[in-house]
């Protein structure tokens, strides 16, 4: 199908506009989308990796007399290497490439994934340390996965519709709710848990091969014609940034940077500091949906693990729904002449007000209502979930891996302390009332930090020197 691009101004990174026009715009090819679809299945594999374990959380504590402290330590255990892997993996990233770097992690945490399955028959003490060892294990094999997302977002897609992207792969995690929550929560309840993870992790294994038969950079891609890429370069894409030239320079040579001294600047930025600061808050939003809330739904609410499982997909769907329409109302902002700065906080200020309603739910009873709530809740934190987005906006393009990699894993450190608060809390109160409270906090929190800390939004521009001598670490 052909696309006629007419000359056009959009604001990049928040300053002057550019013109985007093509020479021959009458046969743009669309490579770009099948890109975007790509991104958005790795990253609902990814989220359903994640989620097995909150599943089968409720049959596992029964299976291994677990209590919820234990169970919110499970829960943390993948990100507390995941944070702690976040820089190697930014800097394999920038080494090697998107392609190949999340292609070895596919595969590593399928097979972890698979590996637990076999846990089902060991002791109670043995199993909750197998579980635990292997869930870091996942935590390092995951590690490179979103800083390698927002690569692909900014190598393969101009700054018009980085927004829509960004949202769309952030939002998956929502989407792999809808598919697998049900599914994993029938598997459980008529086959045993265990199955779950043999299934998720085969369903890795094959995914990783789409991947490496899929994806190329923009240059070498066999599919892309010349329009479509004058498009994605007049519109501010990166499309060098992932090719072969760019990924294969040796420690050194130039083009690298020196890694320390890049990431004392990138942190010491309060544009960048604000940014990763409300993505701590964010991210502990997503781990509370991700971890405790199908137990929520078992525990306080009285459901069955299969209804919790089918129950928690309507929220999910609001949340996907929510992600998806943030990033395509974030777009339509910049597009209408808001600055870059505008077209990014609007939508996460709306979105995390109307997620602060789930403290509603400690004073309501009736089951319908308290998953409408849970819905709107879930939609706003998709509709706010601007941080991938902004993120592609503002990484220096000669460290974009390891400022994703910083960014990231910032952010996951919520992912070690939120399940474990929440553990805690559900313990002493013996209800999540005050965990509930807790996690609407951190929605106020990422306002705060959007609105105070991080100003205008715009591509940091590393002082660090971009040639690497050769004692650059």
């Amino acid at each position: 199908m052909s696309k006629t691009f007419a000359p056009a101004t959009i604001p990049v990174n928040g300053s002057d506009t550019i013109t985007m026009e093509t020479a021959h715009a009458a046969k743009a090819t669309r490579v770009r989308y099948g890109i975007m679809a790509m991104l958005f299945g790795m990253t609902a594999m990814n989220y359903a990796d994640r989620a097995t374990l909150s599943i089968t959380g409720v049959a596992i504590q029964q299976t291994l007399g677990v209590s919820s402290i234990t169970l919110g330590y499970l829960f943390s255990a993948f990100a507390w290497t995941y944070v702690v892997a976040q820089i190697p993996g930014g800097r394999l990233l920038d080494r090697y490439g998107s392609k190949r770097v999340y292609a070895v992690s596919f595969g590593l945490w399928s097979a972890l994934t698979f590996s637990m399955g076999f846990v089902v028959g060991l002791p109670a003490t043995l199993g909750i340390a197998a579980l635990f060892l292997l869930r870091i294990l996942i935590g390092t094999a995951e590690a490179p996965a979103f800083p390698a997302n927002s690569r692909v977002v900014a190598t393969w897609f101009p700054a018009s519709e980085r927004g829509t992207t960004s949202a769309l792969f952030t939002s998956s995690s929502y989407f792999a709710k809808v598919i697998f929550a049900p599914l994993m929560g029938w598997i459980t309840q008529a086959f045993g848990w265990q199955y779950v993870y043999l299934l998720m992790g085969t369903l890795g294994f094959a995914m990783m091969l789409v991947w490496l038969k899929v994806i190329h950079s923009p240059r070498q891609h066999p599919r892309m014609n010349q329009a479509e890429l004058d498009y994605l370069i007049q519109g501010g894409a990166v499309v060098d940034m992932d090719s072969p030239e760019n990924t294969q320079r040796k420690k050194g040579e130039q083009g690298s940077v020196r890694t320390w001294p890049a990431i004392r600047e990138i942190v010491s930025n309060r544009m960048m500091a604000g940014i990763f600061l409300g993505q701590y808050c964010v991210t502990t939003l997503t781990y509370f949906f991700l971890t405790w809330f199908p137990i929520y739904l078992v525990q306080d609410r009285g459901m069955s693990i299969l209804k919790a499982g089918m129950v928690a997909a309507i929220p999910a769907i609001a949340g996907f729904l929510g992600g998806v329409l943030g990033g395509v109302v974030s777009d339509w902002l910049l597009g209408r002449g808001y600055s870059l700065s505008a077209a990014r906080k609007i939508p996460l200020v709306a979105g995390m007000l109307l997620c602060t309603s789930m403290i509603i739910c400690n004073y309501i009873n009736t089951e319908w209502l308290v998953v409408a709530i849970m819905a709107a809740s879930f939609f706003g934190k998709g509709f706010g979930a601007q941080g991938w987005g902004v993120m592609s906006d503002v990484v220096p393009k000669e460290a974009s891996g390891l400022a994703g990699s910083l960014f990231n894993g910032f952010g996951n450190i919520a992912g070690i302390i939120t399940p474990i608060i929440i553990g805690y809390l559900v313990s002493d109160a013996g209800n999540f009332s005050v965990a509930l409270m807790f996690i609407a906090a951190h929605a106020l929190g990422a306002i705060l930090c959007y609105l105070v800390m991080v100003g205008k939004i715009q591509r940091l521009q590393l002082k660090t020197s971009v040639v690497a001598g050769p004692h650059a670490n």
